[in-house]
Formats: C-alpha cells, sequence, structure tokens
C-alpha cells in the first residue's frame, strides 16, 4: 500500500498559518453606519467651535468689566481698577489688638456634665471667633484645665482643641503669668545675657542660621504678665470697665453653673489679689430690666467689638441677643440643653475656621449662663448674673 494515500489530516501551509483576522481587512461600514459616523465628526467639529465662540465671548466680556472698573476708577481718582478696590473692601485688613484674654477653666469639679458640655461648646466659638475678627487679640489663653472639661475637649473630633491657633492650653492657673514673669526677672539677673552671647557667638559666620536661632529663642518665649496688668472681669466687681488697654490681661470666668455660686470670681479676683470690673452693661443697656447673663464667647465677643469699634454701646448691642431686650423681669432666661452631637459640631466648627470654614449661626443659642454679664434690678447697688442653663460667674 502506498504511503502517500493515508488517511492522516493534510498540514496546512505556512502562509495559511501566518493569516491573522485581527489584522485582516474589515469588512465596509453600511450606508448606516457611514452616516452616524458623519455625523459623530459633524458634532465634534462643531463643538469645539462654539466652544471657541464661547470662549471669545467670555474674554470680550471681561475685557468690557475691566475697561468700565478702570474707568469709574478713574473718576474716583484711583490708579488701578475698582476690582481691586471693592476686594480689598470686602477682606478688611486685620488690626490685631495686642492684649491677652485668659478663659479661667479652674471651676470643672463645680460643674454638672450638662454644664460641662455647655462650656465646651462655648470655648469653641470663642477660638472662632478671635480668627474670623478685625481686631482680634494676639493671646488666647486657657488656663485651669483639666477634670471632665479636659476629657470632654479630648474626645471631641480628635482632641480639635490642641490644633487651635494662637492659643494656649494651661493645666496651671492664670497665676503663673506673674509668677513666670518673676522667674523671667532672676533669670535674666543670673545668666541670661551669657546664653544670649555664646547664641550669637557660635554662628557667627552665617548670619542666617544666627537669625534663626534668635527666632527659635522668641517663639519659645512663656506668657507672662505682670500682676498690676491682670484683670478679673465679673459682674459683681465695684469697678466698671471703660476701656480695653494693650499690654494688659482680661480674664473671663470659664464656669456654667446656674447662678447656684455667687460672688465666685469676684472673690477669686480678691484672693489672688488682682484687679476686677464689670463690663459696662448698665450704662449702655438700661433699658434691660432684667437680670441677665452672657455666655463665654457672647462676652468675649463683646469685647473683640470694641477693639474694632472703640465703642461699648455699639459693641453691646451687636452681641446681646435682640431676645434679652423683650424679656419681662424675673422672666427664667434658661434655655434647652444642646444634644452632644450638636455641641460636637460647635467644636468641628471651630476647627474648619483655620481653612475658613464658616462660624455657626447659632452662637447667640448657645448654652448661656458662663459669664457674669447681668443687669441688676433696680433695688441692687450692683451688677449681678442670673446665668441661664450654662450661667457662669464672670462678667
Amino acid at each position: 500500500m502506498d504511503a502517500s494515500s493515508s488517511t492522516e489530516p493534510s498540514i496546512p501551509a505556512p502562509d495559511a498559518l501566518s493569516e491573522d483576522p485581527i489584522t485582516s481587512t474589515p469588512a465596509p461600514l453600511s450606508k448606516n453606519a457611514q452616516k452616524k459616523l458623519a455625523k459623530a465628526v459633524r458634532l465634534a467639529e462643531a463643538k469645539k467651535e462654539r466652544r471657541a465662540v464661547e470662549k471669545e465671548k467670555r474674554k470680550q466680556k471681561k475685557r468690557e468689566r475691566y475697561e468700565k472698573e478702570r474707568a469709574e476708577a478713574e473718576a474716583e481718582g484711583e490708579d488701578g481698577p475698582l476690582k481691586k478696590k471693592v476686594k480689598l473692601d470686602a477682606a478688611p485688613q486685620k488690626r490685631p489688638f495686642d492684649a491677652r484674654v485668659v478663659v479661667d477653666l479652674a471651676f470643672d469639679e463645680l460643674m454638672s456634665e450638662n454644664e460641662v458640655k455647655s462650656l465646651t461648646s462655648q470655648l469653641a466659638f470663642t477660638y472662632s471667633a478671635n480668627r474670623k475678627a478685625v481686631a482680634p487679640f494676639t493671646s488666647l489663653l486657657f488656663t485651669g484645665l483639666g477634670g471632665r472639661t479636659f476629657t470632654r475637649l479630648e474626645a471631641i473630633s480628635d482632641a480639635a482643641y490642641k490644633r487651635w491657633i494662637d492659643t494656649d492650653w494651661w493645666t496651671e492657673g492664670y497665676e503663673r503669668l506673674w509668677e513666670a514673669e518673676a522667674e523671667t526677672e532672676v533669670t535674666k539677673a543670673t545668666g541670661s545675657e551669657e546664653a544670649d552671647e555664646k547664641i550669637e557667638k557660635e554662628e557667627d559666620a552665617s548670619g542666617t542660621v544666627k537669625k534663626k536661632a534668635k527666632t527659635a529663642k522668641k517663639q519659645q518665649k512663656p506668657q507672662t504678665a505682670p500682676r498690676e496688668t491682670v484683670v478679673y472681669l465679673t459682674a459683681d466687681s465695684a469697678e466698671e470697665l471703660t476701656e480695653l488697654k494693650e499690654d494688659e490681661t482680661y480674664i473671663i470666668g470659664g464656669i456654667v453653673d446656674h447662678n447656684r455660686y455667687k460672688n465666685l470670681c469676684l472673690k477669686k479676683s480678691q484672693d489672688t489679689n488682682i484687679r476686677s470690673a464689670r463690663l459696662p452693661i448698665g450704662t449702655y443697656l438700661s433699658e434691660l430690666k432684667t437680670r441677665k447673663v452672657l455666655t463665654v464667647n457672647q462676652t468675649f465677643e463683646i469685647l473683640l467689638k470694641w477693639t474694632e469699634t472703640r465703642d461699648w454701646e455699639q459693641a453691646l448691642y451687636s452681641v446681646v441677643p435682640k431676645r434679652k431686650f423683650h424679656e419681662k423681669a424675673g422672666a427664667s432666661d434658661k434655655k434647652g440643653e444642646k444634644e452632644d452631637g450638636e455641641a460636637d459640631k460647635v467644636v468641628i466648627e471651630a476647627e474648619e475656621v483655620e481653612q475658613g470654614g464658616e462660624e455657626g449661626d447659632d452662637r447667640d443659642e448657645a448654652d448661656e449662663g458662663v459669664v457674669e454679664a447681668a443687669i441688676p434690678d433696680e433695688s441692687e447697688p450692683s451688677m449681678s448674673v442670673d446665668p441661664q442653663k450654662s450661667e457662669s460667674s464672670s462678667s
């Protein structure tokens, strides 16, 4: 039998194996497919043309607006376009007020859990107000931090208070201000001059490094204040505050106590031998016949407004909630307690101020009573407080 007549299948030629159906010439498009493709191309070209026209229109409008603003600016005697002037007006230049405000937090054991919650909310609003103020205080110090106030602040938004800019937190009391001042004076007398001289000599060949060393030293300088420049704000004081002065320190009592503790902040100022003063609410808001109380943040905002306007009446009217002018004498001014979630939101909002976030619109509705800034009854010789749900004893 001949081998060539075998039934084994024939092996295709090499050319047949090399054919790749993928690279082969595609089948021609149908008429419908060609029409769709042509339409898509026309739409893409039309879109490009439309975008180019719109872009040119925007440029033309911008040029016209610029010319108009420049003409208006020239008419008003300005060198540049009005647009720049409007932008500057929208964001006033900050004018820091070189004074310190201290919030005394050394009353933790005197407050309930809800009062501590209210206080932490008010601290957040206080920080936020200073960050956004036109004339902010150059130093914001919180002293006596501890207990449940510390625990709550640590728990809210991953300890957001530690990221608050230009603030200091002390576990010690405010007495450290003048005690540190005395220590600084002693240090200066015993060898700080030698240390300064050493720093300057070490980097004599490099002025840049020497400058950095001096800057670092300045940043590490502790906060100090002579005792005679410290003023405790309390509604029970016989002295009325007439003005704020730079290089002075003003203490706000950070307590929410429902007015349980009479003369608490006044007595503390006497024990530490510092001045006390009350806000001039009775002088400028005489129509308030009922005993009122302000929160820590409201008291702080009044001080901020004064640094901006130098006008107590304007400062008081702009901050004191309008509802207070319509309440009857002797009426309770207590507010319902905020929920934990709302208080947490307040602290988070204060942190967002660092990125330009807006402060909550309900700051006037925050738990009240942290600061004694009351209007006395006509029969009372001095101001006292009737704090609300979060009432306090400093003015």
